[in-house]
């Protein structure tokens, strides 16, 4: 329901082509980035989906700036994940082989080494658009997360 919310909230806000200067106040993003690495963590959804909001509309981030330093930020944020994962799965019976904890090979295989290369493409179409266009895209793939996790797709029949 948050990641819905979040979606929403980024279409609707008025302020996000702003020129104000971005809020510099470390401690209060120390303090943000508990709850966000939590929710990360918890769900698995790497921490964009909380932290792009949160610097564009309350620190006053330019989007592209803020999505930059979000995917800085999971990739730190992931070794942690990773970590967590790999330890808490050890030793847990009925994982497929071959796993290291609750991380599946295969899949890691296939998902990192396509995400390495469609990552880079995706960075480069970003900063072909405004602003505004890449808060649309962002909203619209939060809305549509949003809506599936809530199960709103299971409950239509839709397969998508």
């Amino acid at each position: 329901m948050t990641v819905l919310a979040i979606g929403i909230r980024m279409i609707t806000t008025k302020s996000l082509a702003s020129v104000e200067e971005p809020r510099y106040n470390v401690p209060l993003w120390a303090a943000w980035a508990f709850p966000i690495s939590f929710m990360a963590g918890l769900v698995g959804v790497g921490g964009g989906i909380f932290m792009v909001p949160i610097m564009v509309l309350i620190f006053r981030f330019q989007m592209h700036l803020a999505v930059g330093t979000s995917a800085a930020t999971i990739a730190m944020m992931s070794i942690g994940g990773l970590a967590g994962y790999v330890v808490n799965g050890l030793g847990v019976i009925g994982i497929p082989s071959p796993s290291v904890g609750y991380v599946y090979i295969w899949a890691w295989l296939c998902l990192a080494g396509t995400s390495a290369i469609m990552t880079q493409m995706g960075v480069r179409i970003a900063h072909r658009l405004a602003a505004k266009q890449l808060v649309w895209i962002f909203s619209a793939a939060a809305i549509y997360v949003g809506l599936r996790m809530i199960g709103v797709f299971d409950w239509l029949g839709w397969p998508i």
